[in-house]
């Protein structure tokens, strides 16, 4: 390219750096032209024909291909050399592995330059504070190479955030919460490409080469932005659940959970094992509606009642932006201070345990050689759960996960007897796991009403048969007791049903439900648990037991008993109590896992449309579930003819319904119980074996 020919194509950019010429192109320098560094030698040829910007040097160990610069442009082999060299660069850009991040900028801060740093900035919290001490000495400006703050879109979501609308998208209401997901696929070529691919660590010197410190770190920089989370003070928290499945020290599979100091969480849920790659996205939750940022494209697309709307916004080059600061003082787009909270997200991962491995049998490989690439199956719902209920997979339960360190109990004592003949032992499925685990609830989100329930619970064979956390309703928990309504006080999860409002809103009314003794032998445990309202106060006492009784070598049942006691007048209500009909859901509730050929019936009706209102002895459920089929069949209450709710369509879920019309009153002092049977079997049982088990017959 002729050089010359270009430098009088624009109007000169005057800079303000020290060393820089009083009129021409800035003079810039690269550090790193492979990987990430060919991106930058695009980028450059694009701005030296504007005429913005001359290329003096480059510098690399490998050098570039011949005719990849300009002939003008000196090669090195390091920036040792570069800077020896007197091309008197304005800027240099920094691309290079993770590890050479620190050393590389602090030689480049202590020259007479300001400074491109590629993402993530450094490799540790203590290096990020050296460059920002040694960045404000020199008096130099840094930008980071998160060139996902360069969007447009940014304005526009920062005002949803803080509950405006845009003039190209409408509000959301009220923030909630952020999320941002990555679902991309790498193979093993992919962490075969450099010695520190994958890395925690080499030859002693942090790389912490990771899903979400590398390759998806801008889902979480864009989120951390969006959130208004520049510094690290700006924090209070982050937690990890780090995983791989290939052959790499570092995570490629991992949740990150952070909460702002202003109470906002931000769920970042990150895999590269996919099944096939997607734009990440980063998705604001409001009060009334979504809005899905998918920076790669500068796409976002809100969705509300009133419909969805998606607009494309331009972005601006960080490059470019760094040169206008140094012309004219424009402020920087990414500069290395913003980066504190991102850093302090790096260095809860750099400090964190070592990443779990994830089970063989729990990965499926696609490929051969070096071309295959790992998927985790049902990942992309996964990670969805997790954004959903702002939960680490840990908490999710999966099978391939870290047990959960807290708030999990089996719910009988593994201590008993001799089973008899083909019985599964006492407490254990046959697969020795818990027949049914308690999970106290006390970690979940407010918005999700915490309380305690049951899951997993399994056939005898290990069939699972409950499920919690789903992406549809993340505020359904497996087996239990809740009801939406107490006193206005909402102890289901999600958001409330009001008859002013014709349906339902989004309030910040969730109260929760806690655990004040708990205890276990061989057949039957005992809560008791205080219920307290959105405002602290203690509504009601309740008495929660679960009884379990071994039948054969397929069949057991859990009986589960509540008695409530008001502590002050209560109103105990549903949805359809407040006017939505056919929605008196509230009192027992079964969440199930999702199954294939589900039949539900009672012994009067066949199908959910017949069942759901409806009033029986009796309701079952049977499908072929993940590890084979299953049957529940949900015995009534004897001290109330409650309606059975059931959904088998949209979700499957079955509960007896305490409020389906109308709301049960309490008095202070006034207690109200309901016990429910649930016999849960392997394989699948027709009427006749129905009627005969809950007749007691031939069991």
């Amino acid at each position: 390219m002729d050089t010359a020919s270009t430098e009088s194509a624009q109007s000169p950019i005057r800079l303000r750096a020290a060393g820089a010429s009083n009129t021409g192109p800035a003079r810039i320098a690269l550090v790193g032209v492979h990987g990430f560094g060919t991106h930058h030698l695009r980028n450059l040829e694009r701005l030296i024909g504007q005429g913005k910007v001359n290329l003096v040097a480059v510098a690399d160990p490998n050098p570039p291909a011949p005719g990849a610069l300009p002939e003008s442009t000196a090669v090195h082999a390091n920036l040792d050399g570069l800077l020896a060299g007197n091309h008197r660069p304005d800027i240099i850009i920094v691309a290079t592995p993770i590890q050479t991040h620190a050393p590389l900028a602090l030689s480049v801060l202590a020259s007479e330059a300001d400074l491109y740093l590629e993402k993530p900035p450094v490799a540790s919290m203590s290096d990020f504070l050296r460059l920002q001490e040694a960045a404000a000495e020199a008096g130099r400006s840094v930008q980071i190479g998160f060139q996902s703050l360069g969007s447009h879109a940014l304005a526009a979501l920062e005002r949803l955030a803080n509950g405006e609308g845009s003039g190209e998208l409408p509000g959301i209401g009220t923030l909630k919460g952020i999320s941002a997901t990555g679902r991309w696929v790498r193979d093993r070529a992919y962490y075969k490409r450099s010695r520190w691919a994958g890395k925690r660590s080499l030859d002693g010197v942090d790389v912490v080469d990771g899903v979400a410190t590398n390759p998806l770190a801008h889902a979480i920089a864009t989120a951390l932005r969006i959130a208004g989370a520049r510094t690290a003070e700006d924090l209070a928290s982050v937690e990890t659940d780090l995983y791989r499945v290939n052959d790499i020290e570092a995570d490629d599979t991992s949740v990150i959970r952070l909460r702002t100091t202003n109470g906002l969480p931000i769920t970042c849920a990150l895999t590269l094992c996919a099944t096939e790659p997607v734009e990440p996205y980063v998705t604001l939750h409001g009060t009334e509606g979504t809005a899905v940022f998918h920076y790669t494209e500068d796409r976002v697309t809100v969705r509300t009642e009133a419909g969805e709307t998606t607009h494309t916004f331009g972005r601006d080059d960080l490059i470019e932006n760094l040169l206008e600061h140094l012309s004219d003082g424009t402020p920087l787009l990414s500069p290395l201070n913003h980066s504190g909270a991102f850093m302090r997200v790096l260095e809860a991962i750099r400090t964190a345990p070592a990443p779990a491995l994830i089970p063989t049998k729990c990965v499926k490989w696609v490929g051969a050689g070096d071309q295959a690439h790992a998927v985790i199956p049902n990942i992309e719902d996964i990670l969805e759960r997790a954004t959903r209920a702002h939960a680490t997979f840990s908490e999710l339960g999966l099978a391939w996960a870290r047990p959960v360190p807290e708030g999990t109990q089996a719910l009988f004592s593994p201590e008993a007897g001799e089973a008899t003949a083909g019985e599964a032992r006492a407490g254990e499925a046959a697969n020795g796991n818990a027949i049914a685990v308690l999970r106290s609830g006390s970690t979940l989100q407010p918005d999700l009403s915490p309380r305690p329930y049951l899951h997993p619970v399994t056939t005898a064979a290990g069939v699972v048969v409950t499920d919690h956390l789903p992406s549809d309703h993340a505020w359904h928990l497996g087996a239990g007791f809740a009801l939406q309504d107490v006193n206005g006080s909402n102890f289901w999860g999600g958001r409330s049903y009001r008859r002013t409002a014709g349906k339902y809103v989004d309030l910040k009314d969730h109260g929760r439900i806690e655990i004040t003794d708990v205890s276990r032998d061989e057949d039957l445990t005992t809560l008791h648990l205080d219920w307290f309202g959105a405002d602290g106060s203690l509504l009601l006492k309740e008495r929660r037991t679960f009884a379990r009784t071994f039948l054969n070598e397929r069949t057991w049942r859990l009986d589960l008993q509540t008695r409530l006691t008001a502590v002050v007048d209560v109103s105990l209500g549903s949805p359809g109590s407040h006017g939505a009909a056919g929605s008196g859901y509230g009192g027992f509730f079964w969440r199930l896992p999702v199954n294939s050929s589900p039949r539900v019936f009672s012994s009067t009706a066949e199908g959910e449309p017949s069942v759901h209102g409806s009033v029986s002895p009796w309701l079952a459920w049977t499908g072929e579930f993940d590890g084979g089929p299953a049957t529940l069949v949900f015995g009534a209450p004897e001290e109330s003819a409650d309606p059975w709710f059931v959904r088998c369509s949209d979700y499957p879920a079955v509960g007896s319904a305490l409020a389906w019309d109308k709301a049960v009153e309490l008095a202070a002092g006034e207690s109200l119980t309901r016990t429910t049977t649930v016999w849960i079997s392997d394989g699948t049982m027709g009427e006749a074996e129905i009627h005969a088990l809950v007749d007691g017959v031939g069991l």
